[in-house]
């Protein structure tokens, strides 16, 4: 496992599923996403489609690895195929120093819900 997590964001064309195609370049390397996050776009943040007005993102993800792993170079070069604009803003130790597990399953309280 790397040491190393790298941050990027990009943007997608509006279509069904585009969303689930970007994402999936990672899952089919098992490469780990550790942050997901959208935003607005500065310019030009609303777009007119075929289902009315909708906002234009840009969308962070910050993933385990580097871009001198092979299967991240071979990721991020699958979803530039799919991706108008993709830009990595750099790759940084992880702080591994809490070695702790941040999600528990007897600790969420969602499974008092379906239990």
């Amino acid at each position: 496992v790397s040491s190393l997590r790298t941050s990027i964001c990009f943007s997608l064309n509006e279509a069904p599923g585009v969303l689930f195609k970007a994402l999936s370049v990672f899952a089919l390397r098992d490469i780990d996403l550790t942050k997901i996050e959208s935003r607005p776009m500065r310019t030009n943040p609303v777009i007119e489609s075929r289902s009315g007005r909708q906002f234009n993102f840009l969308f962070y993800v910050d993933f385990v690895g580097s871009l001198t792993e092979e299967p991240c170079q071979n990721a991020l070069r699958h979803l530039q195929e799919i991706s108008p604009y993709l830009r990595v803003l750099g790759s940084y130790p992880m702080d591994t120093s809490l070695n702790v597990n941040v999600w528990n399953e007897d600790a969420d309280p969602l499974n008092d819900l379906v239990r």
